[in-house]
Order: C-alpha cells, then sequence, then structure tokens
C-alpha cells in the first residue's frame, strides 16, 4: 500500500524534528484538514490560517495591502508573503500556502479556473510554483493540497 502525500509529510517532518503551518485560501482548510487525519501529526503539524479574504490575509498574514492591489491575491507575490506570514505567525520551521482559482468562475483580475500559487517558505528561503489544474472545484482543491505536500517533500528529503 502507498502511503498518502499527508503521511509521508508527517513522517518526514517527524525525522527531521521540523514543524509546519500552513496558509489557505482556496483550499479552505482541506490542507490542515488532510494533517490533522494523520495520527501523530501534531507532533509537527502547528496549525493554520484560512485566509478567504484579502482583509485576513492583510491583517492576520501580514501580506502587505500594496501587494494585494498591485497583483492580485492570486499572484506569486502574495503566495510568497502567505507563508512567511504563517510562518512567523506560528513561529514553524515551515511554512505552506495556496492562493488560486477553484472556479467555477474567473476571479476578478481574469484568472482562470484552476491558476493557483503554492508556496513554501524555510528560514532562509521561500520557493513558490505556479500550477494550472483543470477539473472540477474539488478537483482543484485537491490537487491543489497534493501539489503542496510534494513541494514540502522535494525540499525536505
Amino acid at each position: 500500500m502507498t502511503e498518502t502525500l499527508e503521511r509521508q509529510v508527517v513522517a518526514a517532518l517527524k525525522a527531521r524534528s521540523a514543524t509546519l503551518a500552513a496558509a489557505e485560501s482556496c483550499t479552505g482548510g482541506l490542507v490542515a484538514k488532510r494533517l490533522t487525519d494523520v495520527p501523530g501529526a501534531s507532533a509537527v503539524f502547528l496549525g493554520g490560517v484560512v485566509s478567504y479574504t484579502n482583509q485576513v490575509k492583510n491583517h492576520v498574514l501580514g501580506v502587505p495591502a500594496s501587494l494585494l492591489e498591485a497583483y492580485g491575491a492570486v499572484s506569486e507575490p502574495v503566495a510568497r508573503a502567505m507563508a512567511m506570514g504563517v510562518r512567523v505567525l506560528t513561529g514553524s520551521d515551515l511554512a505552506l500556502s495556496v492562493t488560486g482559482v477553484a472556479g467555477p468562475d474567473r476571479d476578478d483580475r481574469g484568472h482562470d479556473v484552476g491558476t493557483v500559487y503554492i508556496a513554501l517558505s524555510k528560514e532562509r528561503e521561500t520557493v513558490v510554483q505556479l500550477l494550472h489544474l483543470s477539473g472540477d472545484r474539488a478537483a482543484i482543491r485537491a490537487a491543489a493540497a497534493d501539489g503542496m505536500f510534494r513541494l514540502l517533500l522535494a525540499h525536505i528529503r
């Protein structure tokens, strides 16, 4: 039986005695749900923020309003700032973030459904990836979460 991505993440974090936090927009807490479904995840997953609005991105995660205005919520700079913000907020070693368009319609800036930015923040580096996902809303959200787990695994193995 193949281990789920979230089980692999928890095991990899435990092996390195590292902690993780997440800032989620379009996934609406799916990453946190999947991680907390893994027994023992509390040893490594500190928690997260569902920052579905720009106000929460700004006031809770510290994403500068100027970034949100200049680039919009679905952008590389905002994904980067979200990951950095939740890492600082929680004191975690690593942090993931996601912002994108899950559908059914484009966003107010014309980004296509399935446009998703994911980020991983570490102490000295933040990595951002642009994903072009397809499917319905649920499929896009699930694929975005999978992408986040794969990004983390690629950088800590």
